[in-house]
């Protein structure tokens, strides 16, 4: 029997029933509080070896999606996909055979080695031969920035070659896009999407580490195995054929073959007349694609508004990590205790807490709890959400999305990710006061952080949103040893208290947004304003 079958089998299983929470509503005092040992017993629980690294389409997600719906049934709240805690998530599973070779001109490429390459076309074969290769600049076609790398160029079926991230930083000039911190246009999901609109084939995106914010062993091990992709109509035909990454000293070989420089092309890249540039090769690849198809899940639970319920505030974290994994010392299991057992734990406890404020004086609007799947593998879950297919995106008020929390001790400030984006900004602002706290800016912007969680995709369908996260802002060991490690594990030796304060926070935002009247608006123009004002 399969283990998409097993997973289906399971979960009938595990939704027969539904235990108490960690702390029944009835026990409860009047005034409700954050409890410590609630989130810590959820945070134990969902991190815990039984639940096999909460990865998709295995046992550990229906240990974990059932968990969640219990607890949310018995606090009382209503299942928000047509009255169940479960919104299915179709995916298929792709996985590129990496016995390919890439050649462009005469030179051949080694896959892993010097590139990668893999495909969202649901296509058993993907074959692309004697395509013509043009460097287009970093690949932005940017209306608000009086940029477009494509312009005077016809690029359909041919294979481009683009920088990483965007000109401010390279340039480090505050006045070009925002300067040091990366805009979406210098994320590489950003280039794939451009460069499918313009007709492209395939795009190699050319590795360097500071500007990418990640050495090419993370590029390679992202690019290859099985990867995960939703699923259209028409096999995701729309999506580019070859979605590739080149290492620079195979970039500089490429431009080298054809009589050019990549430095100074990269150089000339900078400029807003840069016109992009026909090297003269031929690019070819091939290599065999095994589809599969399976489902997963949402957990989606709501408090239902008195006044006006459907307009929803939303709150959410993604409960998937990577699973367990095969290795020949044996198997290793990704708990995810901070990434993101924390942050699913918090969007339980803060149910709770606000299903008692609710019961105490009803909330307008309706609040909305999401607990996304298969964001480590793509925002997959939040962007099956985000097409609102289940609520439509203009009736949703904002979101507050939680991204591993501070499981230490308090701190004096709030991070936040993205500057002058949105009116969600000002509510942040002001709940920190509340707390005595003061706003701090990310301190890596060039990281583009704000584009890497699950709120982004519903940015990208106008939501404004505010990211959570506190991932080694205040355990400096964090990223170098835990981060999307096996080390990520549960300790009784953290307080908790930077937890409480921030739910604390997400609450207060939370409650203002369900009783006020008010639209955040977006305050910059981009994509995401546009799409806005078209919903409204």
């Amino acid at each position: 029997m399969s283990y998409i079958k097993i997973t289906a089998l399971f979960l009938a299983i595990a939704l027969t029933g539904c235990s108490e929470p960690t702390t029944p509503a009835s026990s409860l005092e009047n005034t409700p509080g954050v409890s410590l040992n609630n989130l810590k017993q959820h945070i134990k629980t969902l991190a815990s070896d039984d639940f096999e690294g909460r990865g998709p389409l295995t046992l550990g997600e229906v240990k974990t999606v059932g968990y969640l719906s219990e607890q949310y049934q018995a606090m009382g709240l209503s299942g928000a996909y047509q009255g169940k805690y479960l919104q299915p998530v179709k995916m298929a599973m792709l996985t590129a055979d990496q016995n390919m070779q890439l050649t462009m001109g005469k030179l051949s490429f080694i896959a892993g080695k010097d590139f990668t390459a893999r495909t969202k076309q649901l296509q058993p074969i993907i074959d692309v031969r004697n395509s013509d290769i043009v460097f287009v600049g970093y690949g932005i076609n940017a209306p608000e920035y009086n940029w477009n790398d494509y312009a005077n160029v016809d690029v359909t079926d041919k294979t481009v070659i683009v920088l990483v991230n965007d000109p401010g930083f390279a340039t480090q000039d505050d006045t070009l896009f925002t300067g040091n911190a990366m805009t979406y246009y210098g994320r590489w999901t950003y280039k794939y999407e451009e460069a499918a609109r313009q007709g492209a084939k395939a795009v190699f995106i050319v590795h360097e580490t500071a500007p990418a914010a990640y050495p090419w062993g993370v590029v390679e091990s992202s690019n290859t195995g099985t990867k995960y992709s939703l699923m259209d109509n028409n096999l995701n035909a729309s999506e580019l054929p070859i979605m590739g990454w080149l290492t620079l000293n195979a970039a500089e070989q490429v431009f080298a073959t054809a009589n050019l420089s990549y430095q100074q092309l990269k150089q000339h890249a900078l400029s807003k007349q840069f016109q992009a540039k026909e090297l003269n090769l031929k690019a070819n690849l091939a290599f065999k694609n095994e589809v599969s198809h399976a489902k997963s899940h949402n957990v989606v639970a709501q408090i239902t508004g008195s006044e006006t319920p459907d307009e929803y505030v939303i709150i959410s974290a993604h409960w998937d990590h990577f699973g367990t994994k095969q290795t020949d010392s044996g198997p290793k299991i990704y708990n995810g205790a901070v990434d993101n057992a924390s942050g699913t734990a918090a969007t339980l406890e803060i149910a709770r807490i606000m299903s008692k404020m609710h019961q105490q004086k009803p909330f307008k609007r309706s609040i909305l709890f999401a607990n996304f799947t298969a964001e480590e593998t793509g925002l997959i879950g939040s962007e099956e959400f985000a097409n609102g297919n289940m609520i439509a995106t203009k009736k949703m008020v904002g979101l507050l999305n939680i991204d591993g929390m501070n499981v230490l001790d308090e701190t004096d400030y709030i991070l936040q990710y993205g500057s002058n984006l949105s009116e969600m900004e000002h509510y942040l602002a002001s709940a920190a006061k509340a707390q005595g706290r003061v706003v701090k800016m990310d301190p890596r912007p060039q990281n583009g952080l704000f584009f890497r969680s699950d709120h982004f995709s519903l940015a990208k369908q106008g939501v404004p949103s505010l990211l959570f996260m506190s991932l080694g802002d205040t355990d400096p060991d964090y990223i170098s040893h835990k981060y999307h490690k096996e080390a990520d594990d549960y300790s009784d030796t953290w307080s908790l208290a930077g937890a409480k304060q921030d739910i604390e926070l997400v609450i207060d935002i939370a409650r203002q947004l369900a009783n006020n009247a008010d639209w955040p608006k977006w305050t910059s123009e981009s994509d995401f304003k546009a799409k806005r004002l078209e919903d409204k």
